[in-house]
């Protein structure tokens, strides 16, 4: 399947963004110190040891390389991966894994976990993916990663630690939970009602598809319910994320056009913290 080459990087702070997107060829975007890759492309070599994929869609273009995941893993001896998909869909690639073996010969491990929206599933302590409806195809998903953590309230913060254990052994509640939206996927979409979620407008990070910016791409941005960007630039405007990355540019689109578009068309706060994806991409090979 693929090779490291051809990967992009992205830093932010404590968290950095791997991937490659261009719509209808492969979409896979990683970030690796979370252990998940939203979307699998055609499975790069170099995100075979991340050990959750969170599947949006079932689109060739997303979803190619899931069975090769598994097998590769199987192959290097490694725990099998998990994968969060569409509920409708975990059938489906478990019938995909059984003929896939017939051909094969072998039938490699894989933890599959069917997603519903408004469910969530713990990747490790603390750490938990959030499930929700988006508006491309039959039952896709947009997935947000969310660190939650116990907080002292406020009341008791200068309370010595004994008098909050005594607290806490009488059964008070001297603690809260705060949720910190860390990384929002939209994966293909136009706009939906996951919008006005705390979760994506609040997330530190928001990767968002934007596949067409010409005019004349409009109706087809409508016809295939992908974001166009004068539909997505007043989405935008209402966003909270400290950084937003756009993916999925369709090949038909001129970046630098694009960049000028998002210059233009955007508040200048705002538009200071888009990124694309594929900006700093280097050519494969």
């Amino acid at each position: 399947m693929g090779s490291r080459q051809y990967l992009t990087e992205l830093h932010y702070d404590t968290l950095d963004i791997i991937g490659y997107s261009v719509a209808g060829e492969e979409t896979v975007v990683a970030v690796p110190s979370l252990d998940v890759c939203f979307d699998i492309g055609k499975a790069p070599d170099s995100l075979l040891g991340i050990n959750h994929v969170l599947l949006t869609h079932g689109h060739m273009d997303h979803a190619a390389g899931i069975v090769y995941y598994f097998s590769q893993r199987d192959f290097r001896e490694m725990n099998p991966g998990t994968v969060l998909l569409p509920k409708r869909l975990a059938p489906i690639l478990e019938q995909l894994l059984i003929c896939w073996g017939r051909f094969d010969g072998t039938h490699p491990p894989a933890n599959i976990i069917p997603m519903e929206p408004g469910q969530e599933y713990e990747i490790r302590r603390n750490l938990y993916a959030f499930a929700f409806a988006t508006n491309h195809c039959n039952g896709s998903l947009g997935f947000t990663i969310i660190e939650r953590r116990q907080k002292l309230k406020s009341e008791y913060l200068e309370l010595p630690g004994p008098e909050i254990a005594t607290l806490r052994k009488r059964g008070v509640p001297v603690t809260y939970t705060m949720n910190m939206p860390l990384v929002t996927y939209l994966g293909d979409t136009t706009s939906g009602d996951f919008e006005q979620l705390a979760c994506v407008r609040h997330s530190k990070i928001l990767i968002v598809e934007c596949t067409f910016f010409d005019q004349e791409h409009r109706d087809r941005a409508c016809a295939g319910r992908h974001y166009h960007f004068n539909e997505l630039s007043r989405v935008l405007e209402e966003m909270e994320n400290e950084h937003i990355i756009l993916t999925h540019l369709s090949r038909r689109t001129d970046i630098h056009s694009a960049k000028k578009m998002v210059a233009e068309m955007l508040p200048e706060e705002v538009a200071k913290r888009v990124t694309f994806l594929m900006d700093r991409h280097r050519p494969r090979g």
